[in-house]
């Protein structure tokens, strides 16, 4: 074993310890369930993600060690009940690396990421206590874009998707012009279900051009926050408010943020 690794398992170890004391001896630590830690561990994931996207190196090493330290007090609370330990949910996670890496672990060949992710799907479905069909290993708790993106990719992997990417854009034009037509009868319930139908096929679109749906709408959502937080200001040094200005006065601001 290297001196990086016994350093490293030295402080697993030492986390595993700080944890027992505190599930023993602090009021808070010793009350919480899976349940009141569940609403707490989203929260740290997003956090996370905020830390990543903003490539934030401390940040994402802080991050990780909040949503570490959760899945040390879920395998705490569990060993306690005598149901498992950490040491189970990394043998389990073990296992299941190496039964879906058979050509790493065993006699299986993919010599690229594309083959790879050909195959994942098909590994999952012969294993133990594995998903029944293809999209069962999709969360039901994911956020929509994510979770769209995440039924694509799987569909994919099972050999359902566009022979030719640039046809995507076809069934994004027919989605639009049914989305026109609803509107234009003003059918609340076929208009929702429309504009459901546009974003599924703008994210497939997305997925198959390589981009990141929910990654290009927060990228977004930050641009306008920018320019919105442009026109915010300069219309406090005009010593006027939001509400008082013409919309073309706040365009003329929009442009000038966007040179900024």
């Amino acid at each position: 074993m290297t001196n990086k690794r016994e350093s490293q398992m030295k402080a697993f170890g030492r986390l595993l310890d700080i944890m027992d004391e505190l599930r023993e001896k602090c009021p808070w630590d010793k009350k919480q369930t899976n349940e009141s830690l569940r609403v707490n561990t989203i929260e740290e994931t997003y956090e996370l993600s905020e830390a990543i996207i903003q490539g934030d190196a401390d940040g994402i090493k802080k991050e990780l060690g909040d949503v570490l330290l959760h899945i040390i007090f879920y395998a705490k609370i569990a060993d306690e009940k005598s149901r498992f330990d950490i040491a189970d949910v990394c043998n389990s996670l073990c296992e299941k690396l190496i039964f879906r890496h058979p050509h790493v672990f065993g006699t299986e060949e993919a010599a690229t990421a594309g083959q790879v992710e050909q195959n994942w799907e098909q590994i999952k479905l012969r294993e133990k206590g594995g998903n029944k069909t293809v999209l069962e290993g999709v969360p039901a708790s994911l956020p929509s874009i994510v979770k769209a993106h995440r039924i694509q990719d799987k569909a994919r992997n099972a050999g359902f998707d566009w022979e030719q990417k640039e046809d995507v854009w076809d069934k994004v034009q027919e989605e639009f012009t049914e989305l026109q037509q609803e509107i234009s009868a003003m059918n609340a319930e076929q208009m929702e279900a429309e504009f459901g139908d546009l974003f599924f096929s703008l994210i497939n679109a997305a997925r198959l051009y390589k981009i990141n749906p929910d990654n290009a709408l927060e990228r977004t959502n930050r641009k306008f926050i920018k320019r919105f937080n442009y026109i915010e200001q300069k219309a406090r040094e005009m010593g006027k408010s939001l509400k008082n200005m013409k919309l073309e006065e706040m365009e003329a601001l929009w442009q000038e943020a966007k040179g900024k």
